[in-house]
């Protein structure tokens, strides 16, 4: 089924101010169901109301609004949705980066550094840490984040983390299974995570995530977490197949989470259980840009029916990035996505990934989150990689 590219929900006057963004030059809408590929319209117009999209559509036929705002023939497209980041942390870890890029191999291990140092930390610290990434992230188009805990793996640090996150997001996702920490053996961890720590992350977390991977956590620890998680009311996801082939793709499907993240390292077998269970794959081209591993194969993904999503995976060890617009660049640069999957991917995918339909998109009744591009159009992103392109970030329809 199609849908005309001009769409209306109704009256645009009544209940609220009303506000036409009008000359646009290209306006990316990620409507998967318009008759043009991905809802591109150019020479376009928006108008929102009451912080939601109201119409889309030429700009020759955009109705009335109480103001209107010109954007300069520059291009328009959907808030990023980062499905995927680590912020609340303590510390910094440039030399394990320098030793990579010197020929180190990375492994999970340089997590417990990062957890000595968040322990460390005074709340006070841990929000001006957060609040400063998040501010980088909104200035590069970011207007929905999801964050993880994982750098404190006790029940007061794993806490604290969360109802810090959840001053920013309502994204919250505990992460006591990252690593073991020193000192205590892998079964009696997976009893505190799933006990007294679970009991006190609970109240300010939506999600809870496994590192399944050699060195952290096996299936089936990861298994007796995430159903723990389910059985106090959070929903699943899962770090996976980042450091080599495992079981993590297979248990995240099995267990229906909405995505897995990382999927670099894939079987047939997996690719055909990612497709035909509708799983999002979450990939973080940042982490193999920082780490010089293999980048994921979003090609062979996309062409095998599966749907993507791309995040930051922001962290201070393997991918110290803020920038959705660098993960768009890699990924049309070395994975073979074109420019407006990596948009799609970016925004909708994120959003999917999140369970969220009423961010990713700009198609009327969803959430005015949007970013004006000094550009004229959104393969800019890639076309010019580095480049500082986001002129302006709305959410809910003002401009930040």
């Amino acid at each position: 089924m199609t849908v005309p590219t001009e769409s209306t929900s109704g009256p645009i006057s009544g209940s609220g101010a009303s506000v036409a963004v009008t000359n646009i030059g290209e306006l990316f809408t990620g409507d998967l169901l318009a008759d043009t590929p991905y809802g591109v319209i150019s020479d376009a117009a928006l108008v929102i109301e009451g912080g939601h999209v109201a119409w889309t559509g030429p700009r020759a036929r955009c109705p009335a609004a109480d103001t209107s705002y010109d954007a300069g023939g520059r291009a328009v497209l959907p808030g990023f949705v980062d499905s995927h980041s680590h912020l609340v942390f303590a510390g910094e870890r440039s030399g394990e980066f320098a030793a990579r890029m010197a020929g180190a191999a990375y492994s999970a291990g340089g997590i417990r550094s990062t957890v000595a140092a968040t322990r460390a930390a005074s709340d006070e610290q841990l929000h001006a840490r957060v609040a400063g990434l998040v501010g980088e992230m909104i200035r590069q188009g970011t207007t929905t984040v999801e964050i993880k805990s994982g750098y404190g793996l006790t029940a007061h640090d794993e806490q604290r983390s969360l109802a810090i996150a959840r001053q920013f997001t309502d994204e919250t996702t505990f992460l006591g299974a990252h690593v073991v920490p020193d000192g205590i053996a892998v079964e009696d961890y997976v009893e505190l995570v799933t006990g007294p720590m679970l009991a006190a992350a609970a109240p300010y977390a939506r999600w809870i995530d496994a590192f399944c991977e050699v060195g952290a956590f096996d299936a089936d620890q990861a298994r007796r977490v995430l159903e723990a998680g389910a059985a106090a009311g959070l929903r699943g996801r899962l770090h996976a197949n980042q450091l080599g082939p495992g079981p993590g793709v297979q248990l995240g499907v099995e267990l229906g989470l909405l995505a897995v993240e990382h999927c670099t390292h894939l079987t047939a077998a997996d690719v055909a259980a990612l497709r035909d269970s509708g799983t999002i794959a979450t990939l973080l081209p940042g982490v193999e840009f920082s780490t010089r591993q293999p980048y994921p194969d979003a090609r062979g993904l996309l062409d095998g029916g599966v749907r993507i999503a791309l995040a930051s995976d922001c962290n201070p060890g393997s991918c110290f990035t803020s920038s959705m617009p660098l993960c768009v660049a890699l990924a049309v640069r070395e994975m073979g996505m074109t420019p407006a999957e990596a948009v799609s991917a970016a925004t909708l995918g994120g959003a999917d990934a999140l369970g969220r339909i009423d961010v990713g998109a700009l198609v009327p009744g969803r959430r005015a989150d949007l970013v004006i591009l000094d550009a004229p159009s959104h393969s800019y992103l890639a076309y010019r990689p580095g480049v500082p392109l986001v002129a302006s970030v709305w959410r809910s329809g003002r401009p930040t």
